[in-house]
């Protein structure tokens, strides 16, 4: 079960936007998502007392972007152990929820595998709940001590490879605070290359069909005070080749074993102009992205959206007359093509930025390597 808070002032939220917390309240323990499908018109938060209501929340994409799906993962096992749910049932359907974004899984099995854990030892609910919860929060500290060390890495290959700052910088989709437990992914490396002066521009994708980049990283970026110019997807092109890019910048959804990116839909075109135009094409993502059970991009499964999606468009306070609550502006009938996310190869990939740092040339060996040398190193 969940229910809407609005939020109002505007610009008192701080510019690290809280995308999700727990919370205990007298009735029980809560897990509070910032909306995202009402920015950037409106702060709405979405109160999940339950699994079902976050799997809603997930599929809607009230709450998305791969690490804070991970997030949200671990926090929805700790929030059904915590009530007394059917915690393998609601961990399965939460899991599902959405097929390519690997952290969820991820997040999910953390907290299962703590609960489970803490059940074997004495089987005292609360102690088990508890544990999940205790994983969740790690995850989450965790993500947010990535997405720093990402940031710095990210801004190290940048001036590596493009000295004397004036980065003008393309990024796709969304990959800010509102996607992570910290500042995010690619965008964070953005936000640290603006912090230090060396960010020129940053032209931002309106990304469709749901206009994430409009949405959610013109908001983030106007928050932060960056430099920015929005453009249609189909711009960039134009861009490129009027030499206005010095480097690409996006999140991944998914990496597989041999470096084959999953991200959002309209990647794979930018590394293809990118490689073209002889521009960086720079993927940031923490390792928990990267999945060595997904042997290549063909092995990875790509989600399907609705249709509507493409068929309408949802404008606030505006009369709703499609099936998908929006606006048509295509005929009746009209059939869509709607994958969610695209696969870029990884001989199209300049780097692919950590945690550890930055993988490049990307292979599946490298990536290997970096994961191995962070299993040792938390291994102690």
């Amino acid at each position: 079960m969940a229910d809407h808070q609005a939020r109002s002032g505007g610009d008192e939220r701080p510019s690290g936007i809280p995308a999700i917390r727990w919370e205990e309240p007298p009735e029980g323990p809560v897990l509070v998502l910032l909306d995202q499908t009402r920015l950037p018109a409106e702060e709405v938060e979405l109160v999940c007392t339950d699994a079902p209501a976050l799997v809603e929340a997930i599929r809607s994409l009230a709450v998305r972007g791969a690490p804070l799906l991970g997030i949200a993962g671990a926090y929805g096992v700790a929030l059904a152990a915590a009530r007394g749910f059917d915690v393998p049932e609601a961990a399965r359907s939460i899991e599902e929820a959405r097929p390519t974004a690997v952290n969820l899984s991820v997040g999910v099995r953390r907290a299962r595998a703590a609960h489970e854990a803490e059940l074997a030892r004495g089987g005292d609910p609360a102690a088990a709940a508890a544990a999940a919860l205790t994983a969740a929060r790690t995850l989450h500290r965790q993500d947010a001590e990535a997405s720093a060390r990402m940031a710095a890495h990210g801004l190290a290959l940048l001036d590596e490879l493009l000295p004397g700052g004036g980065h003008r910088i393309l990024t796709h989709c969304n990959t800010g605070a509102l996607v992570s437990g910290g500042e995010g992914t690619a965008f964070a490396v953005a936000l640290a290359a603006h912090r230090v002066g060396r960010l020129r521009r940053l032209w931002v994708d309106e990304t469709r069909p749901l206009l994430q980049g409009a949405r959610l990283t013109a908001y983030e970026a106007a928050r932060n005070g960056m430099a920015y110019t929005l453009l249609t997807d189909n711009a960039a092109g134009s861009l490129f080749a009027a030499g206005e890019v010095d480097a690409v910048l996006i999140g991944a959804d998914r990496i597989a074993a041999d470096g084959s990116v999953a991200n959002k839909v309209g990647s794979y075109p930018l590394a293809v102009l990118a490689r073209h135009h002889g521009v960086p094409f720079i993927v940031v993502a923490p390792l928990t992205t990267i999945d060595p059970d997904t042997l290549d991009g063909a092995s990875i499964e790509v989600e399907q959206r609705p249709g509507f999606e493409v068929t309408e468009v949802v404008a606030p306070q505006a009369q709703i007359t499609g099936p998908g609550g929006g606006i048509p502006v295509a005929p009746l009938g009209t059939q869509a093509y709607n994958p969610a996310f695209d696969v870029t190869p990884p001989e199209l990939v300049t780097a692919i930025v950590t945690e550890e740092g930055a993988v490049t040339p990307v292979s599946g060996e490298a990536l290997a390597g970096v994961c191995k040398r962070a299993r040792e190193a938390a291994a102690g």
